[in-house]
């Protein structure tokens, strides 16, 4: 199985991290060069990269940063530890960063209580971190394979960070006959530049829907299953995921098709009420490639995501990346 180059977005080479550009595909194909850790909010915060490849580029912050640390006490070596953290967890509200951020501080003070090396401890910790991500990150592709059975069309929206055509590959090889609706994923078109591209590129059979055919779509029985990422995940199972995800769910629900969702289990919040849904700037909804699409003065209302209850989920297929 040749892994989806969303599937791991981001990788540290000496004092560069290397975070593959997800706007620029179809067209282009290129990494960017990040060097410090406002540099890697940028991309952040300007979706350069989404999802998964956020938490690398969290991560792999950090190491960037001790890699670019001197002779510094042990104390220093904490604070600046928190500070990247604080900076980090900043960067947008939905994600949860501090969780994972909080983890590598936590790291850092445990060393420091007992007199071991922090930049040692950590380079440690977070590599093997990493590994135990990607080796239950290809577990659950193999478990994603397994949900969808011969002849099935499924129906996903935004990206799943490569599992899903990953998954897709499998199927092939199972010689199951697979094919797959995406949405587009207005306005950032996640599911036609991302989406389509890695499945295509897994020789899947791929059909683009309107965003707003959903509904006929599912009505007409086109689809047998749908398979969603989810960017948070609750307590009592609830999730949140990109916008549209939970009008998708609804009519799932009301035609009795199965949904599916990939999480990350976490108790840190109860249940979906509590999460902090990002308003992205209205310009991104309002414009196209710089130019207005909308009349001036028009407003633009664009959450990032919206939740989804646990209720309107067949089964969850989650990963503990704790």
């Amino acid at each position: 199985m040749k892994e989806s180059p969303l599937f791991w977005p981001a990788y540290l080479k000496g004092n560069v991290l290397f975070v593959l550009d997800e706007t620029a595909l179809p067209e282009k194909f290129y990494y960017i060069k990040v060097k410090n850790t406002n540099e890697a909010v940028k991309v952040i915060r300007d979706m350069k990269t989404r999802a998964f490849g956020q938490l690398l580029v969290v991560l792999n912050t950090f190491l960037l940063e001790l890699n670019n640390v001197g002779a510094i006490h042990e104390l220093p070596l904490q604070h600046k530890l928190e500070k990247i953290a604080t900076t980090l967890n900043a960067s947008r509200p939905t994600f949860p960063f501090a969780e994972v951020t909080g983890m590598v501080v936590g790291w850092g003070a445990q060393a420091m209580s007992k007199g071991e090396d922090i930049k040692a401890t950590i380079e440690r910790n977070i590599h093997g971190y990493l590994q135990a991500i990607r080796a239950r990150r290809l577990d659950r592709v193999r478990r994603i394979s397994e949900v969808i059975k011969d002849g099935q069309k499924v129906l996903t929206h935004c990206n799943v960070s490569g599992e899903l055509a990953m998954a897709a590959q499998l199927c092939q090889e199972q010689n199951k006959r697979v094919s797959f609706y995406a949405t587009e994923t207005r306005p950032y078109f996640q599911g036609s530049k991302l989406t389509c591209w890695e499945l295509k590129r897994a020789g899947a059979d791929v059909t683009l829907v309107a965003d707003n055919a959903v509904g006929s779509l599912l009505a007409k029985r086109m689809v047998d299953l749908v398979i969603v990422g989810s960017d948070r995940s609750c307590a009592n199972g609830d999730i949140a995921n990109k916008i549209g995800t939970y009008q998708i769910a609804v009519l799932a629900k009301e035609f009795e098709i199965p949904m599916y969702a990939l999480t990350q289990p976490s108790n840190k919040i109860p249940t979906g009420k509590d999460i902090p849904i990002e308003l992205r700037d209205a310009d991104e909804l309002l414009k196209s490639t710089g130019k207005s699409i909308a009349p001036k003065g028009t407003k633009g209302f664009y959450p990032g995501f919206d939740v989804v209850s646990h209720d309107l989920i067949k089964q969850p297929i989650a990963i503990d990346v704790r």
